[in-house]
């Protein structure tokens, strides 16, 4: 039995990019590190942003990294090896993780912060331009 994709339709046409990065995020299943979007609303001059908040306890700066890729929020952490410890009780696991959000066309990240064991990164969309452009229409007799 073949599958149907919702893209299959004859009438969408150059959606394959989109399938494919839906069948991307139904992957991303894993549920560590526990994360927060929230919209902070605009005030003044500042444009409306988005804020994705990820609990990192136990990672440094430098054992994080926040990058995109092509339309992808990438950000992954590893924690380096410390010198052997005898544990008694071992219950933090010390583990890496990779988190993948996709973005919209057009969505840029600002900054990233860690604080108090939480990796903050804003993202904002420009509003651009409205383009109003009048296309002649040529007469062939």
């Amino acid at each position: 039995m073949t599958r149907v994709s919702p893209f299959s339709s004859p009438l969408l046409l150059g959606f394959e990019a989109m399938e494919k990065t839906l069948q991307k995020v139904a992957k991303n299943g894993d549920g560590y590190p526990p994360y927060n979007i929230e919209r902070i609303c605009a005030s003044g001059e500042q444009p409306e942003t988005l804020r994705i908040t990820l609990a990192v306890a136990g990672f440094a700066e430098s054992d994080l990294e926040v990058a995109t890729e092509e339309n992808q929020l990438v950000i992954s952490g590893r924690q380096g090896d410390e010198e052997e410890r005898d544990f008694l009780h071992r219950g933090i696991a010390a583990r890496q993780f990779q988190r993948t959000f996709v973005l919209a066309e057009g969505m840029r990240v600002l900054n990233a912060e860690l604080k108090h064991g939480l990796l903050s990164i804003d993202l904002d969309r420009p509003q651009p331009e409205r383009l109003v452009r009048k296309i002649d229409i040529s007469v062939a007799d």
